[in-house]
């Protein structure tokens, strides 16, 4: 009985050590990693992609603010942003779409707004300037026609079309985000499409203010922003609309702002110096790779923006059936698929 029970013990043991161990688990899968936010070989490293970049003027030398954020050889974004006089802030809505796409793009202020230089020189407030200025930004930032979209919003779309109409050569593509190619349309747009939209009451109050000159009185910007801005410029109660877009607006240059485009929004009033800019005879020398948007609700005339479309030589229109001036936060979705789309789009057909 002893021999039978250390006989099977043996054959315990032998059989234990026999088995094969089981084999490790398996390595977690090294995900590749991105060099979109990898910015140790960059020269603004240590200012987290800031740059003052100095400009050249007839009334000397004075430098703006830009910001990097990400890395793409192949797709660079400058965006220009609206007034003229606003600030940068309101693309901040950008940072939710455009990294996700590892699309390289640059916040810049123009001189005047208020992360920049302020000289307060009205000499300087002239559409030709501020294009010579986009153009020592684009030299600075080492931008070229490989890898450089400009994006302008507002007034920034102006700044864009005269852009392209200049230095074209440059660009590898082009955005005009809810802006018309003549002031004297989107006069027109504003007096007799959007205007009578308003309660009649409002509106008459408006244009007797309007009458009588007196811009400067606060019922006329408390009129147009209770009435008019949560309809055509940002389609949200004036109590939800975003940080960046309240920042943008609280930072804005009233001194420029007045002079180049007048009191507000609705369109523009009084000797503006953007009365009558109007390009819309040559926008068909415009080559490059064009997009247009704009919003059902906007402050722009839709349908100009999508001739706008038609008329360069390459382009397409997106348009944002729920948005308005600010499409990029009341139509965000759409904006950003859209905007997005054409980027890739351009630079899969030109590798």
């Amino acid at each position: 009985m002893k021999l039978f029970a250390l006989l099977l013990s043996v054959a315990f043991l032998f059989s234990s050590c026999s088995e094969v161990p089981p084999p490790p688990p398996p390595k977690a899968k090294e995900v590749e990693k991105s060099s979109y936010l990898d910015y140790s070989e960059r020269d603004d490293k240590l200012s987290g992609g800031v740059k003052m970049i100095p400009i050249e003027t007839t009334s000397g030398t004075f430098k703006v603010w830009t910001k990097r954020i990400g890395n793409n050889p192949t797709m660079k974004v400058l965006l220009l942003h609206g007034g003229p006089g606003v600030t940068h802030e309101y693309f901040e809505s950008f940072d939710s779409y455009f990294p996700n796409a590892e699309i390289e793009y640059y916040y810049y202020d123009q001189l005047e707004s208020f992360y920049s230089d302020q000289p307060n020189d009205s000499s300087l407030w002239s559409v030709d300037r501020y294009v010579d200025e986009v153009e020592q930004v684009r030299k600075a930032l080492g931008l070229n026609k490989d890898n450089f979209y400009l994006l302008g919003s507002s007034w920034g779309g102006i700044l864009c079309m005269e852009y392209a109409l200049k230095y074209e050569e440059n660009l590898k593509g082009l955005i005009v985000s809810n802006m018309m190619a003549s002031i004297p349309d989107y006069i027109d747009y504003a007096n007799n499409v959007l205007g009578p939209q308003l309660d009649p009451a409002v509106l008459k109050e408006i244009k007797d203010l309007e009458a009588a000159n007196d811009y400067a009185n606060p019922r006329y910007t408390e009129l147009i922003v209770e009435h008019y801005y949560p309809e055509h410029v940002l389609r949200m109660p004036l109590s939800e609309w975003p940080d960046p877009v309240n920042r943008a607006f609280a930072h804005i240059n009233p001194d420029l702002y007045i002079t180049m485009q007048g009191p507000s929004e609705f369109g523009i009033v009084g000797d503006a110096k953007l009365k009558p800019w109007n390009i819309k005879d040559q926008l068909k020398s415009i080559s490059v790779p064009t997009l247009t948007i704009g919003g059902q609700h906007d402050t722009m005339d839709p349908k100009h923006m999508e001739w706008i479309s038609s008329e360069v030589q390459n382009g397409m229109y997106l348009h944002c059936p729920n948005g308005s001036h600010l499409a990029m936060y009341d139509d965000a979705e759409i904006y950003f698929e859209g905007l997005i789309r054409f980027i890739k789009d351009v630079d899969a057909a030109s590798n």
